[in-house]
């Protein structure tokens, strides 16, 4: 029954975006919080679908641990429930993306509105330049910058190294780096159909200053808070 249920959902998930999408590209004339509120809006839906086809809910805790001016987010990639649920949570953020995405129909479309970060990631050094000076340019602009340090969705229980571009532009703009860990890897399962129930854990750590830091010594840092709240979260989810 929970295969069919994931299924209804991921049907439902498919054909979500196409309106809302529509909406923001028609939108661009108009500033830029319309655009965000219809992503809001629709993110909010999927969230409330997800709970009601497959029972899987969430909650977020260290909502205190926000700074009042924007700052770089790093957030554990397990799955497509932190993309989506990330609207629901994060105020006024740009996102650095794989530069694919803003091809895909719609999607792609809707995105350059939206002022991400698209990024090669096979142009190694380029593609951290164009993170630290969009990623400047957004935090003038009031946004904060969200990155998932590792590249890609990463199975529970696996990690690899941390890429340096959130760490070189939180150094580059003296703002702090807010780790994010979550648990929606465990229910929302990175390949697959099934989405289990339950209730995802969001977790945001406290601000980690930048000052007098290297940029290594920064990202083992924030590596070492997520992945150690990654494993107290999933074991106590099991």
């Amino acid at each position: 029954m929970q295969y069919l249920r994931s299924l209804l959902f991921t049907l439902l998930l498919f054909v979500s975006p196409l309106l809302p999408c529509l909406l923001i590209v028609l939108s661009g004339p108009l500033p830029y919080r319309f655009r965000i509120a219809i992503a809001i809006a629709w993110a909010n839906r999927v969230m409330w679908m997800l709970k009601l086809t497959c029972g899987l809910d969430y909650v977020v805790e260290g909502r205190e641990n926000l700074p009042q001016q924007p700052g770089v987010l790093m957030l554990k990639h397990t799955s497509t429930w932190e993309v989506i649920a990330q609207f629901c949570i994060f105020d006024k953020q740009s996102w650095v993306i794989k530069r694919e995405l803003m091809w895909a129909p719609f999607i792609g479309w809707a995105l350059l509105f939206m002022r991400p970060i698209p990024v090669n990631r096979s142009a190694g050094r380029t593609a951290v330049e164009q993170v630290i000076k969009k990623g400047s340019q957004r935090m003038r602009q009031g946004m904060g910058v969200m990155v998932f340090p590792e590249g890609t969705r990463m199975e529970p229980g696996q990690t690899r190294r941390y890429g340096l571009s959130g760490a070189l532009l939180a150094l580059e703009v003296g703002r702090p780096v807010i780790p994010v860990a979550h648990n929606a890897g465990d229910f929302w399962l990175r390949r697959g159909l099934l989405k289990k129930p339950g209730t995802i854990r969001l977790v945001i750590g406290p601000p980690i200053e930048v000052s007098g830091k290297e940029p290594e010594a920064l990202n083992l840092e924030v590596q070492n808070w997520i992945e150690n709240k990654m494993r107290e979260i999933s074991s106590a989810y099991q």
